[in-house]
């Protein structure tokens, strides 16, 4: 085989095999990446293909460790034959593979590692270990109307809410993040507040739409902090304190539909400080959390205001999933082929900082 670096000799077009699998989803995807022009390639994403664990972990009220690892183990094969056949592509024209190493579940980012380089391996191909969140990051650059670098980054996947810089593929600036619970945490555990099953965000989300705004006082934490940091803890505590007051069924939905309210309001006031700060005029939103509809339409609201763009990833790629790992494997190839690593030992990261990952 090859040195890794020279891959991006060896071939003009790069077809890179992603592989998702750091929580309760499983994903892979093929992208095709012109090298002589990133900025619009050749044929983009080919092929992907995604399975939700929601109905395994509903029962449980949240993912089960263990069952995740063992439902991405039957997964991973069909997905990736699936994906193949889509694309009408053969294994042999695969030229790396991408793989999620961190951060996320140990048991689950093994699974997709493991599989990775295995079939690398028997592939006689390289493979690129990818953060999850910087796929996160770079996923609204494949919609059809993508942003630029610079741009600034709010990043609301899981339990991660971070504010960014970017300059390029791997120059990252963090410019605040959250100090206790992220936004997507203060959704789930606010719905289980109000009995709300699993995955509660999207189910908050929903009984927001029938509730009536302005009933309840809750705070926006770290609104006025000066800085751009966030906390979400005292929002939760706070639902906290009027369930424990009592409140009828009919009541549920006004609450969540202020809960709601109150993170868009942090989340957008903190993102367009960071604008300002950094002088930029663009705004990236990924991760799960921003596929909420009422976030969407709040910072768009702002962002109009003060003459800003706010891009998003397609619906469809905001949870997570192979596309964005494939997508950030092959720009990772790209501009970092001394990055790409030769099959054999591996290992993951369940708690990987992003800035340990910038080029």
């Amino acid at each position: 085989m090859p040195h890794p670096s020279q891959l991006k000799e060896l071939r003009l077009l790069m077809l890179i095999l992603g592989i998702e699998s750091s929580c309760d989803e499983t994903g892979v995807a093929l992208y095709q990446l012109d090298a002589k022009s990133v900025d619009q390639p050749a044929s983009g994403l080919l092929a992907h293909a995604l399975h939700s664990q929601i109905d395994l972990h509903a029962e449980y009220g949240g993912v089960v460790p263990e069952l995740a690892s063992r439902d991405h183990i039957r997964r991973l094969v069909p997905l990736y034959r699936q994906v193949l056949k889509q694309a009408g592509k053969q294994a042999e024209q695969i030229d790396a593979i991408a793989y999620t190493a961190g951060p996320g579940l140990a048991g689950a980012l093994l699974t997709g590692a493991a599989f990775a380089n295995a079939l690398a391996q028997g592939l006689n191909k390289p493979t690129l270990p990818i953060h999850h969140l910087e796929g996160h990051l770079l996923s609204p650059l494949l919609s059809d109307t993508p942003p630029s670098f610079p741009f600034v980054a709010l990043l609301v996947s899981g339990g991660h809410t971070q504010l960014m810089r970017v300059e390029g593929v791997g120059q990252y600036e963090l410019l605040g993040e959250t100090l206790d619970d992220a936004a997507g945490e203060a959704f789930d555990k606010t719905a289980k507040l109000l009995g709300l099953g699993y995955p509660g965000g999207p189910q908050l989300a929903a009984l927001a739409k029938q509730g009536t705004a302005g009933r309840f006082t809750l705070p926006r934490p770290m609104l006025h902090s000066g800085d751009l940091d966030f906390s979400f803890a005292g929002l939760k505590t706070a639902v906290l304190t009027h369930v424990n007051r009592g409140i009828q069924d009919n009541d549920k939905a006004d609450l969540a539909v202020d809960f709601e309210m109150a993170v868009a309001d942090v989340l957008c006031t903190k993102a367009m400080s960071a604008l300002r700060q950094t002088g930029l005029k663009q705004l990236v939103v990924a991760g799960g959390v921003g596929a909420n509809q009422r976030l969407r339409e709040t910072l768009n609201a702002q962002a109009q205001r003060r003459k800003s763009q706010v891009f998003y990833p397609e619906l469809a790629l905001c949870t997570d999933n192979g596309a964005m790992i494939a997508f950030a494997g092959a720009l990772r190839a790209h501009s970092h082929p001394e990055q790409l690593q030769a099959s054999g030992s591996f290992g993951v990261k369940p708690r990987w900082p992003l800035m340990e990952h910038s080029a």
